[in-house]
């Protein structure tokens, strides 16, 4: 429960409504809001979903004065996978747009984190907040050490977005160690602009809040962009290597007024 709004629960999915009621925020954001698609996607009865959905721990924000039964009552919610839980013989999400051999070698405690959004109605508001200190509570308890997994820019026009792709490759990219590959098809290479024609503020305009949080925290990209048609978005890979956090860093990351059972 979170003191300050008692309408407000952070917790992860339990069952199987738990997770459709997820997925139906996430059909609400991905597939009607950003017309992406997919394979999965059921919608009859508007659900975003795939196959990786039952390997992943679903930290959902439930607001208790909407309606439960109607699966409209997450309002926000954060997918996040140990990397314990792949074994060796299967694979992240992320594999399927990046070559994720350095993380993968690195021997550290990996969480893959994705699908992360918040109904429009809660927009500019506390729930990522919420839901940020809900994941500082899971990287804590199962001791991640390096945090990655995609996230968006809307469309797939690469040219369009050459101001804020170029920024990330010249001004924060992974080192070498930690340095994911975007693989052949549809990866596409971020540095599309030289430095000196770089417009930092039209570029930190065009990029995501998402993506700029994490840069905050110290968060890095991967090697090359992966346009996803059937989302119409175009990823890049965050890494987050929670041991070179700044202390200012780590004292915003780690505050955690809210806890995820």
């Amino acid at each position: 429960m979170i003191a300050e709004e008692p309408h407000l629960t952070l917790r992860l999915a339990r069952d199987d409504r738990d997770l459709r009621a997820a997925q139906r925020l996430r059909y609400r954001v991905f597939v009607t809001e950003l017309g992406g698609d997919g394979d999965l996607v059921d919608h009859d009865q508007q659900l975003e979903r795939d196959a990786f959905d039952p390997l992943f721990d679903h930290l959902l924000l439930i607001d208790d004065r909407r309606d439960a039964a109607a699966l409209d009552d997450v309002v926000g919610v954060y997918r996040l996978l140990p990397g314990e839980r792949v074994g060796p013989a299967g694979r992240f999400y992320s594999e399927g747009e990046y070559d994720l051999s350095p993380l993968k070698r690195s021997g550290r405690r990996l969480l893959e984190l994705g699908r992360s959004c918040v109904h429009p109605d809660y927009r500019g508001g506390t729930a990522m907040f919420h839901l940020w200190n809900g994941l500082a509570d899971y990287v804590a308890t199962h001791g991640a050490e390096v945090l990655f997994g995609t996230a968006s820019f809307h469309g797939a026009d690469i040219a369009a977005l050459a101001q804020p792709l170029s920024f990330l490759h010249h001004n924060h990219l992974a080192p070498p160690e930690l340095r994911v590959t975007a693989r052949p098809g549809d990866g596409q290479r971020m540095d599309l602009l030289p430095p000196e024609a770089i417009d930092r503020r039209q570029a930190m305009l065009a990029t995501p809040a998402l993506i700029k949080a994490y840069l905050r925290l110290g968060g890095c990209v991967g090697e090359g962009a992966w346009i996803d048609r059937a989302f119409n978005t175009t990823d890049v890979c965050l890494v987050m290597d929670t041991a070179q956090m700044s202390a200012r860093q780590r004292a915003l990351y780690a505050r955690r007024p809210a806890q995820a059972s």
